[in-house]
């Protein structure tokens, strides 16, 4: 099992997880870390903004870190693609 799911997003989102891991592999180097592509990244790649695998591996991690989201590139897309804060499962 994963303890900490890092989805960096994109935007400073990758800047700020990668200095995350960091950090929680200084302190707690037995602690699993997975990274999966989240928002625009995600979309650009895969077509859409959070993959079933990327759920699926957010389900079962202990604890889920998300990155920054968003961008101009992204502000025209169908809003039935997009994620926001109040997205739960």
């Amino acid at each position: 099992m994963t303890d900490l799911l890092l989805l960096p997003g994109d935007g400073i989102g990758p800047e700020v997880t990668r200095q995350v891991r960091r950090v929680a592999e200084a302190l707690t180097p037995d602690l699993t870390l997975d990274e999966r592509l989240f928002g625009g990244i995600s979309y650009d790649t895969h077509g859409v903004p959070l993959t079933d695998e990327a759920l699926a591996a957010a389900k079962s991690a202990r604890a889920v870190l998300m990155g920054a989201v968003g961008g101009p590139q992204w502000a025209e897309d169908r809003k039935s693609t997009r994620l926001n804060s109040s997205h739960r499962t």
